[in-house]
C-alpha cells in the first residue's frame, strides 16, 4: 500500500535561519504539494546548550515570510505550533526506544569522563592510529557497561554518576542506501563511531530523537542539506536495529549552496564581505549584533523563493520566472544536482527587478506610499505615484529605488549633478531655458505636446537636440538621466515644471 507523502524541515533554534535552510523547506514544500502530501515544522532543539534566545520566533516569522506554511503540529487552527521535540522529550518518547535499544544489545551505558575520553584520543593519536574515536576497536578499553560488571552499572547510575548511551555499531558490516539525488551510499560499519543516544540529563541526542521522530510521524521522505550525508548510515542502522526497516523514508541529500566564487560553502562573512544578506529576515542575536535580511533589504518574497529554487534544482526548461503554484508542478527531486551551486547576488536582484516589474502601476504605488511618507512627502493624490510609479518600474530593483531614484517627483531638486552641469551646460543654455519658460507657459501641458512645441523650437533656432534637452533636464531634475523627461514634467505639473526652470537658471548659473 502506497504511503501518504509527509515531509519535514527540522531545523535547531541555535540562531538565525542561513538561506540554505530556507531553500530545504522550500523543497520539502514543493515536494510534499507536487504529491499531494503534508509538510510538517519540527523544531530540533534536544541540545540545549546551543540554544539561542528568539531563534525558534525567528524561524517562525521567515517561513511565514517566505510563504512556506506547515500542515501539522501541536494544536489547531491559527494557533497550531511545531513540533518541539523539548516537549515531546517530557513525554518519555525517546526513552522508551533507548531502552528497547539497550535490552536488545543495540546499545550501551558509558560512564567515561571528559578527560578518560580526551586520553583515549590522546593515545590513539600517538599510536599513529587514522582515527581517533570510540567505536567497534576502542570501546573494550573503555568504562561502559560492555566492560563494566551489571552489579557495577546498576551501582553507578543508582549514584547518580553521570553517562551516556551509546550505539553498539558493528564492525565489518555493509551499510548502504539509496539517495534520491546521489544514488546509493555505500559505507563500511567499521568506519563509524559509536554515537551518543541520550544523555544522563534525560535528553536524547539529534540522531536518536531525529530518528524515533521520523517514525512516529511516518515521515516517507527525508530531504536534506548536504551535511547530513554523513549521518545516513547511522540512522540506517537504527531503522535496522529498531526494526522499522520497512517504514524507513527515502532519503535526499540536498548540494550545498556555495559562494559566488564557488570556493566552499556560502557563510554570513561572505555576505557581509560583499555586501548582500544570507538570512531572509533581520536578525537579531542576544548579544544586540544585527544581521541584514532580504526582507528589510527589499526583496520581494516569491523574488526569494523563485532565486532559491533554482540554486540546485534544474527545471529542463528556459525558464526562470515561476509562481510558487509553477514551481509546485514543475519540481521533482530527480531534477536537484549533485554538486554545490555558486550563489550570484546579482542574479538575485535580478529576480526582485521582475517581480517589481511584473506589478501593476496601482499595486507599486501602495507598497512606496508609506515610504514615501515616511521621508516627509505629503501624497495627496494616489494617482501621482501610480504614475511615478508608470516612470520609474524600469528603472528600480527594490520599492526604494522609486523614491530614491526619482526625488525629482517629489521635490525640487537642491543641487546639480556637478560632471553633467560642467560638461553640459553650455553658454547658451541659459537663455535656452528661459526661452522654453516662454514656449512652455503656452503649450497644454501635457508629454506630447510639451515635447512638440520643445522640438518645433529646436528647429526653429538650429539648435542642437541633446544641448537643449539636457539643460532643461538638469533644471528640471537636477540630474542628467532619466525617464522621458517631459512624461516628468506632466506629473509634476506646470506650474511646478516652470518654477524650477526658473530657480534652475539662477543656481546652476550661480554654482
Amino acid at each position: 500500500m502506497e504511503r501518504k507523502v509527509r515531509v519535514r524541515f527540522a531545523p535547531s533554534p541555535t540562531g538565525p535561519l542561513h538561506i540554505g535552510g530556507v531553500r530545504t523547506a522550500l523543497y520539502n514544500y514543493l515536494f510534499a504539494k507536487k504529491h499531494g502530501g503534508d509538510f510538517i515544522l519540527r523544531i530540533e532543539d534536544t541540545d540545549q546548550t546551543r540554544y539561542v534566545a528568539g531563534a525558534e520566533e525567528y524561524i517562525l516569522e521567515s517561513l511565514k515570510w517566505c510563504g512556506l506554511t506547515f500542515d501539522e503540529g501541536v494544536g489547531v487552527g491559527g494557533n497550531c505550533k511545531p513540533y518541539r521535540q523539548s516537549e515531546r522529550n517530557k513525554q518519555g518518547i525517546y526513552k522508551k526506544y533507548v531502552d528497547q535499544l539497550l535490552a536488545a544489545g543495540h546499545a550501551y551505558y558509558a560512564f567515561d569522563t571528559p578527560e578518560e575520553l580526551e586520553q583515549m584520543r590522546e593515545r590513539l593519536k600517538a599510536e599513529g592510529g587514522s582515527s581517533q574515536q570510540y567505536d567497534s576497536s576502542t570501546r573494550n578499553s573503555m568504562k561502559n557497561s560492555l566492560t563494566l560488571s551489571a552489579e557495577e552499572v546498576s551501582r553507578k547510575i543508582t549514584a547518580g554518576e553521570p553517562y551516556v548511551v551509546r550505539v553498539k555499531i558493528p564492525r565489518n558490516e555493509e551499510v548502504k542506501f539509496k539517495d534520491i539525488i546521489r544514488g546509493w551510499v555505500i559505507v563500511d560499519s567499521s568506519n563509524l563511531d559509536d554515537k551518543v543516544l541520550y544523555k544522563s540529563d534525560g535528553m536524547p541526542t539529534y540522531h536518536m530523537a531525529n530518528v524515533v521522530d521520523d517514525y512516529l510521524m511516518k515521515i516517507t521522505h527525508v530531504i536534506r542539506g548536504e551535511e547530513w550525508l554523513p549521518s545516513g548510515p547511522l540512522h540506517v542502522m537504527l531503522y535496522r536495529f529498531l526494526g522499522w526497516e520497512d517504514v524507513m523514508p527515502e532519503f535526499a541529500h540536498l548540494p550545498l549552496i556555495l559562494k559566488p566564487d564557488g570556493n566552499g560553502k556560502l557563510s554570513k562573512r561572505d555576505g557581509d564581505r560583499l555586501g548582500f544578506p544570507v538570512f531572509p529576515i533581520e536578525w537579531k542575536s542576544p548579544e544586540g549584533e544585527i544581521s541584514s535580511g532580504y526582507r528589510e533589504s527589499g526583496y520581494f518574497p516569491n523574488a526569494v523563493i523563485n532565486m532559491l529554487a533554482l540554486l540546485g534544482w534544474n527545471p529542463g526548461t528556459e525558464q526562470e520566472l515561476f509562481t510558487v503554484q509553477e514551481l509546485v508542478d514543475a519540481f521533482s527531486l530527480d531534477k536537484v544536482g549533485k554538486s554545490g551551486s555558486k550563489f550570484d547576488p546579482e542574479k538575485t536582484k535580478w529576480f526582485n527587478e521582475q517581480y517589481l516589474r511584473a506589478k501593476s502601476n496601482e499595486e507599486l504605488a501602495q507598497l512606496i506610499k508609506p515610504m514615501a511618507q515616511a521621508k516627509g512627502y505629503q501624497i495627496s493624490d494616489d494617482k501621482f505615484l501610480v504614475s511615478v510609479c508608470n516612470l520609474m518600474k524600469e528603472r528600480a530593483t527594490f520599492l526604494n529605488d522609486i523614491i530614491e531614484k526619482g526625488t525629482y517627483f517629489f521635490e525640487a531638486p537642491t543641487t546639480y549633478d556637478a560632471e553633467t552641469v560642467k560638461k553640459k551646460w553650455k553658454d547658451e543654455s541659459a537663455k535656452i531655458v528661459t526661452d522654453l519658460i516662454t514656449v512652455f507657459s503656452n503649450t497644454a501641458f501635457n508629454a506630447h505636446d510639451l515635447e512638440a512645441a520643445f522640438k518645433k523650437y529646436v528647429e526653429d533656432n538650429s539648435l542642437g537636440f541633446g544641448v537643449a534637452m539636457i539643460a532643461i533636464r538638469l533644471a528640471i531634475t537636477g540630474v542628467g538621466g532619466g525617464p522621458h523627461l517631459f512624461d516628468i514634467m506632466e506629473v509634476i505639473g506646470k506650474e511646478e515644471s516652470i518654477n524650477r526652470l526658473k530657480s534652475g537658471i539662477e543656481k546652476i548659473n550661480k554654482g
